[in-house]
């Protein structure tokens, strides 16, 4: 069989993929091992189960009032990991629905097996109905990744297991050791201290998360502490032993010793591509099995094209997605314009969300910025939702007040952070969030709280008076200092 495009993968980015390139007229083929598996890690055991059972754990141990009903919540139920994955199943097969349904009426032939690379154009596929041989035009390979599993440590899915095997146990562990402050650690350590696990995170950086702007990650770490979550950085694991049938130790390198009820490994995930035969198409994958790629996303073997997790960074699902369309509308020569700045979010607790540049970065470009800040428990909103922690950054240009970037934590931050998406994406200024009308009580006041705490650090005359840029309001010098005025008189915090 001969196709325009074979997709390796089915998670976000190959589905995606797969499915631009029926929409451009095109053949295409896609090979998943199982039918089962379509949706691919996203929808089986990273992404889409992780946040569901993060969103149990919110709902059932009572953490969105726990500052108004305390304890009482939780000691009315016992929750269990049952209990947890309840919601998951009904949500896995709705999504996994979808992607055949999308499938299906996008005329994407589906070939279910393993697949390996017999030349650069073709790839051979076995399955339950025996050996096939497909051919392409061109390949996109979207195989993703898995979590890295280093053979000194003795893994059995109950005490010691990796973050795929979490979703199985069978109990909730009074206590955990999460080995590595990743992403995926750091959200599943919060999970489980939201829930009274004992836990301990151990990581060899002195600083975790160093990608997200720092003053929020001090703040989710504060949080972190105050539900007893302990933190081991530069410390790094040598060993990790069983004790007994239902504990186990984890050495460190200073001599210390962490004793817990079980041991959450996270230290990295590598490319789902040694069963690939890439050799034969040409490529070499890194010592992590992942793949490089151009910004086009090509390797270097000009039709075969790597997107998703398998190239690295950022690995997040929505960026995955783009990659996929980014590619096909390459290979086959269509225009695409991507966004100028990707929105990245964790689904810690709370939620940290992000565009832009953080207030680091702009401070090693030299950039003359100032910050706006507004903080929930300021806003009516988040004091209805309890959120007494989060907080949101707006980061702008001293002089031409353009948006430069902006960083949230707390509650929805992952939807809030498209408001100023939108705003950044059209070259927009804080002015913006001070004149636009929000709908009380929503979140999104925020924006306009912290634009006018943004302009409360912008430049001041000795009479206290704002000094606003003439011709700001109107075409005549004259609106400027009216504006001044106003703006002097009203108290521009709230």
């Amino acid at each position: 069989m001969r196709y325009d495009l074979i997709v390796i993968g089915s998670g976000p980015s190959g589905q995606k993929g797969a499915i631009a390139a029926a929409k451009l007229g095109k053949r295409v083929a896609i090979v998943e091992r199982g039918l089962r598996d379509l949706g691919g890690v996203c929808l089986h055991t990273g992404t889409i189960p992780s946040k569901t059972m993060r969103e149990a754990i919110m709902h059932l141990s009572g953490y969105r009032q726990r500052d108004v009903y305390g304890e009482q919540y939780r000691k009315k139920r016992t929750i269990t990991m049952e209990a947890l994955r309840r919601k998951l199943s009904q949500v896995t097969q709705h999504e996994l629905d979808v992607v055949q349904d999308q499938l299906e009426r996008n005329g994407v032939d589906v070939y279910e097996g393993n697949c390996r690379f017999t030349s650069p154009h073709e790839v051979e596929v076995t399955g339950v109905d025996g050996v096939s041989t497909i051919e392409g035009e061109n390949i996109l390979v979207a195989t993703g990744t898995r979590p890295a599993r280093p053979d000194n440590i003795p893994f059995d899915g109950r005490i010691v297991f990796d973050s795929d095997e979490l979703l199985s146990l069978d109990h909730i562990p009074r206590s955990m050791i999460v080995v590595g402050g990743g992403v995926i650690g750091i959200e599943y350590a919060i999970m489980f201290a939201t829930l009274g696990v004992h836990v301990t995170v151990v990581d060899g950086r002195e600083r975790l998360l160093d990608f997200c702007d720092r003053e929020i990650v001090d703040t989710l770490l504060y949080h972190a502490r105050s539900l007893g979550m302990v933190f081991r950085l530069g410390e790094d694991v040598i060993g990790i032993d069983r004790l007994g049938n239902d504990r186990a130790v984890v050495h460190l390198e200073s001599g210390k010793r962490l004793i817990g009820d079980s041991v959450l490994y996270t230290v990295g995930r590598v490319g789902d591509t040694d069963t690939l035969n890439l050799e034969a198409a040409g490529l070499e994958p890194d010592e992590r099995g992942r793949l490089w790629c151009n910004e086009h996303h090509q390797t270097w073997v000009s039709h075969i094209y790597g997107v998703g997790d398998v190239v690295g960074f950022p690995a997040l699902a929505s960026v995955s997605m783009e990659q996929g369309r980014r590619a096909v509308c390459h290979a086959f020569g269509q225009p695409f314009e991507a966004c100028a700045e990707m929105p990245y979010g964790l689904f810690t607790i709370p939620e940290i969300s992000m565009i832009g540049r953080s207030e680091e970065q702009l401070t090693r470009d030299h950039e003359p910025y100032e910050v706006g800040i507004a903080r929930f428990r300021e806003i009516s909103r988040g004091q209805i939702l309890g959120d007494q922690t989060g907080m949101l950054k707006l980061l702008f240009h001293r002089e031409t007040r353009k948006i430069l970037g902006i960083h949230c934590l707390g509650e929805t931050a992952t939807e809030i952070i498209h408001i100023g998406q939108a705003v950044m994406s059209f070259g927009g200024k804080i002015d913006y969030f001070r004149d636009t009308v929000f709908n009380y009580p929503t979140m999104a006041e925020c924006y306009k709280v912290a634009a006018f705490d943004g302009f409360n650090k912008l430049s001041f005359d000795v009479l206290g008076e704002f000094r606003m840029p003439a011709n700001e309001f109107s075409g005549d010098d004259s609106s400027s200092e009216s504006a001044s005025s106003t703006l002097a008189i009203a108290d521009v915090k709230n």
